[in-house]
């Protein structure tokens, strides 16, 4: 299949039809003025081994490295439609697998042929943070179909499923449609999120189905240091009329915040039996601005916690850094500390809440800001169904406690349907 891409990108561009049946291959990568039209019936699988996928220049969890070439990839390219009803498979399978036992070993260090080829590409990769996926290891696995640095994007109608890492990652890239798709991942497979909206811009979301390992619509800016040296903000993305079911957060801005995330609307949406509804999150040494968000008409049911807004998401902190990073006493203010204002939520249903209504936390030294919640109904699930209190968040147990309601701590002028409550 990449011979017939680069004859027509010789060509100047042009169409390529994927017909009916399974189409197995290992990395692809895409050029300006293509459009890739898939038939009803035709499946494009990617092979399983690591060692297919060489090292290029990208970013993973939120800092610039290398990692494994992702499975479909542009860089650097223009105008490129990905269209039909067919089916993109990254036989994820196996590199979940790989990265259970290596969580079940607790390794820290690379040790396979492919994880050494990057640790000598990356010598810092000791000391890299996280949000879960282990980055010491250099188990650096590829997302399924990565934009980087490209401009005038369309997806529809599109499913993408068993992603190895991040399904969808737009990175550095601007005017984006992604509608009428499909994502599916097992709820377990971790690290697999929908859709990651990274340092990028214009992006518009709308008719998609989210059924994932992790978060659904994600949005992200880069993390700590290396994120904010790049300073690329993500900005100008809506989001609506999406069905979001087993998702971590279902729509999630962060936790690589460092270049700021701003004016998002995200509108018309179903989340059913996602963990947690509206997720907003960060943490010390992320840095950057969550800001100008609109949340609006949107309906939960079965979620753990429909409105969650932290800034002690834990999740891959370095054992060194617990001390600072997810202390309950105020620490300097610097560049690498994380701020959230200015977020609007309205006209918000949620019935059969699992754990808690709401959970709202900042930090003691920045403050959460000008939170409004207006016209928020919510009814809890019935004792059977009911969660400790603490899946409503993240934080390394730090705020447990038995409030079912809308728990607050270091937030700043926060309404709550029309009532001052912090």
């Amino acid at each position: 299949m990449q011979t017939a891409i680069d004859k027509i990108a010789a060509a100047g561009g042009g169409q390529l039809n994927v017909e009916a049946g399974q189409h197995l291959t290992g990395p692809l990568e895409l050029t300006t003025n293509l459009t890739l039209s898939f038939q009803s019936g035709a499946v494009l699988k990617f092979k399983d081994d690591p060692n297919l996928y060489p090292p290029v220049w990208t970013r993973w969890e939120g800092v610039e490295c290398y990692a494994m070439h992702p499975l479909l990839y542009a860089k650097d390219q223009q105008n490129i439609q990905i269209l039909g009803d067919g089916v993109i498979d990254g036989s994820g399978a196996p590199w979940w697998q790989k990265f259970k036992q290596i969580e079940t070993e607790d390794r820290t260090t690379p040790r396979e042929t492919y994880e050494w080829r990057l640790a000598k590409l990356n010598p810092d990769y000791q000391t890299r943070t996280g949000g879960g996926g282990r980055p010491s290891t250099q188990f650096l696995r590829p997302p399924l179909v990565q934009f980087w640095q490209c401009r005038d994007i369309l997806m529809d109608g599109i499913t993408l499923k068993n992603s190895p890492f991040w399904t969808l990652h737009m990175v550095y890239t601007q005017q984006v449609t992604i509608q009428n798709m499909t994502f599916i991942n097992p709820a377990d497979a971790i690290n697999t999120d929908a859709m990651d909206i990274d340092s990028s811009e214009n992006v518009t979301v709308s008719h998609c189905l989210l059924d994932v390992g992790d978060d659904g619509v994600t949005l992200k800016s880069g993390s700590g240091e290396d994120g904010i040296r790049v300073n690329r903000p993500t900005k100008h993305v809506k989001v609506s009329d999406c069905r979001i079911l087993a998702s971590h957060g279902g729509i999630a801005i962060g936790s690589e915040t460092a270049a700021g995330i701003s004016d998002v609307e995200v509108s018309n949406c179903r989340f059913e039996g996602t963990r947690r509804g509206i997720r907003l999150k960060s943490r010390r040494t992320r840095g950057g601005t969550i800001q100008n968000i609109k949340l609006h008409d949107l309906k939960m049911d079965a979620c753990w916690c429909p409105i969650s807004l932290e800034q002690y998401f834990a999740p891959g902190v370095l054992p060194q850094e617990e001390a600072t990073v997810l202390s309950l006493q105020p620490q300097p203010v610097d560049e690498t500390t994380p701020h959230i204002k200015d977020v609007e939520i309205s006209r918000i249903t949620a019935t059969n809440v699992r754990a808690t209504a709401a959970f709202i936390v900042g930090l003691p030294e920045a403050n959460i800001q000008n939170v409004t919640i207006q016209d928020f109904k919510w009814t809890l699930a019935g004792k059977e169904n009911l969660l400790p209190t603490e899946r409503a968040e993240e934080t390394g147990g730090r705020f447990h406690d038995a409030d079912r309601g809308v728990k607050t701590i270091n937030v700043t002028n926060l309404v709550v349907n029309g009532e001052q409550v912090g």
